[in-house]
């Protein structure tokens, strides 16, 4: 039985050479990457008694924050001791202790805003983890990237400097590549199911599959009764839903042209298969079509419209997208299609 290790990915430089100051981790569900990083933050505290930030994306969840981040790992590698927290600046955050020794804080992304008034509490973070930082439903803070921003920021204040090096380490199952995360980063338009460690700027990425765990899973019980259920492959062999290969072909009977979208100066076409209910995306764009639309401020020009204006448009196509009823000719409409819809 084997479990995830992280010693590769934070043995990498970034694209440019560098120590990344990001770290992504994601795995087949039950794969231990969550279990690593816990480790690794205690293993941290106890040897060079270095504080850590646990991240979370709601404030409700610091609730118990102590319980759900030890318990695992309290039983499996430090037994006899134990964690606890305390709600501070109204249930803002939370402040860790073990054994009554302060460890770390909990946090929220939805408090980044507040949280900015006591960045001078958080000076001694060392690092910070952010668990599940893919939401399986979608359900993401509004403006979320632009809080988890901030939120590094206030922590990496202080210690007589204007911004200090506090890592971020990042696991979650491969929900969807347009996620908020790769899509601000770039990720979404380079990763692909054959990569295994990505480079950028700033971070690291890596894409872990657990033998033991996928097999664990395979032959459950409870998994065999929904086999033919796209989750259970999700969960299993940590495939994203809806960035397979397959979904690279050209659907069988007629198409309705619906709209030309702009991306990086070329034009693509958004064409329906009503009855298959199929979208479909090609580089082969009518330029007499009145509907364009266009996807960066580069490739704005009086014959397009901004995506903003197409809100329930752009919402309609990224539940195709999502639900896996998007095809495409090549990766470079994928790419545009992503960039399209993308959070």
């Amino acid at each position: 039985m084997s479990y995830y290790d992280g010693t590769k990915l934070l043995s990498l430089s970034d694209i440019n050479g560098q120590k990344p100051e990001i770290y992504i981790a994601t795995t087949n569900r039950t794969g231990g990457k969550t279990t690593y990083f816990s480790r690794l933050l205690m293993n941290r505290f106890f040897k060079q008694s270095q504080k850590f930030a646990l991240i979370y994306r709601f404030i409700y969840e610091l609730d118990d924050c102590a319980e759900k981040f030890y318990k695992d790992i309290k039983t499996l590698f430090f037994p006899g001791t134990n964690m606890t927290s305390k709600r501070k600046a109204r249930g803002i955050y939370h402040e860790l202790y073990l054994d009554g020794d302060p460890c770390g804080y909990a946090i929220a992304l939805n408090s980044a805003d507040q949280i900015k008034r006591y960045s001078h509490l958080f000076s001694d973070v060392s690092c910070m983890f952010f668990d599940e930082f893919q939401s399986e439903t979608n359900h993401y803070c509004d403006n979320e990237v632009e809080k988890f921003i901030s939120l590094h920021v206030t922590i990496a204040r202080g210690q007589l400097k204007q911004i200090r090096y506090v890592p971020v380490y990042m696991c979650s199952n491969a929900v969807t590549l347009i996620n908020p995360y790769y899509t601000a980063m770039g990720i979404a338009e380079r990763l692909n199911s054959e990569t295994k460690f990505l480079r950028g700027e700033g971070y690291v990425l890596e894409q872990g599959y657990v033998e033991s765990a996928a097999q664990a899973q395979l032959c459950s019980g409870f998994n065999k009764a929904f086999a033919s259920n796209a989750y259970v492959e999700y969960a299993a062999q940590n495939v994203y839903l809806n960035d397979n290969l397959a979904f690279v072909e050209r659907p069988a009977g007629q198409s309705r042209y619906i709209a030309t979208i702009n991306y990086n100066g070329k034009p693509f076409a958004i064409r329906e298969f009503r009855s298959l209910g199929y979208m479909y995306c090609d580089d082969h764009a009518d330029p007499t079509f009145p509907t364009r639309i266009t996807v960066t401020v580069d490739d704005h020009s009086i014959n397009t419209v901004l995506l903003r204006k197409n809100d329930l448009f752009i919402a309609t196509l990224r539940q195709y997208f999502e639900r896996g009823f998007f095809r495409f000719k090549n990766l470079q409409s994928k790419q545009a299609l992503i960039k399209c819809i993308s959070y």
